[in-house]
C-alpha cells in the first residue's frame, strides 16, 4: 500500500482538486419554496460562505410561524467551510505531487468524512430551525414543525419545500464519485499485482454493485386510506382497489381515488409530462401491490363501480386481470390509449 499512484489516479486527483475551486464560489445547496401566494417561487441558496437568494422574504414569513431569522453571521459553518474546502483542494494537489498511494487513500477518506459530517450538520441546522419555535408567534399549529427536507420534497402548511444540491453541490458530489472511482482503480491494481483474486472478479463485484444501485428507482408514497384526499375531486381515498398516484421528479406525490380523477388531473395540464417521474396503479385485488402505469393491465367494465365512475381497474398480473375479465364482462384497455 506504500507504492506510487497510477497515472490515471493522479490525473483524477488533479482534476478533482481543481474542480473544488468552483465549490468555493458557486451555490452548494438550494431550498425552493412555492405556495399559491408565491407562484413564481422563493429560493434559498447556500454557499460556502453565505446564505443567498430570497432571504429577506423568507425571514418575513418565518416571523409569523416563530422560526428564527436567517443571517450568515449566525453560522460558524460559513467561517469554517471555505477553509475546509480550500484545505481539501490543497491536500489533493499535494497528494498528486507526493504520489503516495497510502496518503491518497487517506485524502479520499477525509473527503468522504467531510461530506458525511456536512450532511449531518445541515440536518441538525434544519432540525433546530424547524423545531425550536417562538411561543409568541402569531401563527401556532399544535404539533407542527417546519423542518425542511434534507433532500427531496416536503409539504409545510401551504408551502411546498424542495431541497436539492445546487451547482457547487453537484460538483462536490461529482468529485466524490471521481475519487471513489480512482480509489477503486488503485485497489484493483493492487489486487491484480498481489493475485488475491482475479481482476475480472473484482470488476464483476463492482459491476454488480452498480447494477444494484441502478435498480433502486422511485417507489409510490404510502396512502393513508381514510385520511388522504384525492388531489382532483378532493374526496377521501378509502378503497384500496382504486388508488392511483403520480410521483413528480421532485418527489411530490399526487394521489387519486379513481382513474377518472387521475386522467382529469393529467389532462388539466397542472403537471407537464416532463415533471412526472412515474405513475403508479394499485392492484384491484386490494393486496397492497403497486405497478407502474406502463406495466399494468387495465380492465374497463360498468360492473367495476369505482368511486367516481371511472370504472377502470388496474392489475399487476395478466392472469389476475383475465380472471376478472370473465367475471365482470370487462374489456381490456391500454394506458397509452387513455393518456396520450
Amino acid at each position: 500500500m506504500n507504492g506510487k499512484m497510477s497515472g490515471v489516479a493522479r490525473l483524477i486527483t488533479v482534476i478533482a482538486s481543481i474542480a473544488m475551486l468552483f465549490v468555493l464560489f458557486l451555490p452548494i445547496w438550494r431550498i425552493e419554496l412555492s405556495a399559491p401566494q408565491y407562484p413564481e417561487g422563493l429560493v434559498l441558496k447556500i454557499y460556502a460562505h453565505k446564505i443567498g437568494g430570497d432571504v429577506d422574504i423568507v425571514n418575513g414569513l418565518n416571523h409569523y410561524i416563530g422560526m428564527r431569522t436567517l443571517h450568515t453571521r449566525d453560522f460558524v459553518e460559513f467561517i469554517a467551510l471555505p477553509y475546509i474546502i480550500g484545505g481539501l483542494l490543497s491536500i489533493g494537489l499535494l497528494m498528486a505531487l507526493l504520489n503516495k498511494r497510502r496518503l491518497f487513500y487517506t485524502w479520499v477518506g477525509l473527503f468522504l468524512l467531510t461530506a458525511v459530517i456536512s450532511m449531518i450538520d445541515f440536518y441538525r441546522w434544519e432540525y433546530n430551525y424547524g423545531h425550536n419555535l417562538d411561543e409568541s408567534a402569531p401563527i401556532k399549529v399544535p404539533g407542527m414543525a417546519y423542518q425542511p427536507p434534507l433532500i427531496g420534497y416536503k409539504q409545510l402548511l401551504n408551502f411546498s419545500a424542495y431541497s436539492i444540491p445546487d451547482t457547487g453541490g453537484w460538483i462536490f458530489a461529482g468529485v466524490g464519485g471521481l475519487l471513489v472511482f480512482a480509489a477503486f482503480l488503485e485497489i484493483r491494481r493492487q489486487i491484480r499485482r498481489k493475485g488475491l483474486i482475479p481482476s475480472s472478479l473484482a470488476s464483476g463485484i463492482v459491476l454488480l454493485l452498480l447494477i444494484l444501485l441502478a435498480g433502486c428507482g422511485t417507489t409510490p408514497s404510502p396512502i393513508r386510506y381514510g385520511q388522504d384526499n384525492c388531489d382532483y375531486c378532493k374526496m377521501g381515498i378509502t378503497d384500496r382497489r382504486f388508488a392511483f398516484e403520480v410521483l413528480t421528479q421532485k418527489g411530490k406525490a399526487y394521489k387519486f381515488d379513481d382513474m377518472h380523477c387521475l386522467l382529469g388531473y393529467l389532462q388539466s395540464d397542472r403537471l407537464s409530462k416532463s415533471q412526472i417521474a412515474e405513475i403508479y396503479f394499485a392492484d384491484f385485488s386490494g393486496n397492497g401491490r403497486w405497478a407502474k402505469a406502463a406495466a399494468s393491465y387495465l380492465l374497463r367494465s360498468p360492473a367495476i363501480h369505482s368511486p367516481m365512475n371511472g370504472d377502470i381497474a388496474a392489475f399487476v398480473l395478466l392472469d389476475s386481470m383475465n380472471k376478472y375479465k370473465n367475471e365482470l364482462q370487462g374489456q381490456p384497455v391500454l394506458w397509452k390509449d387513455l393518456y396520450k
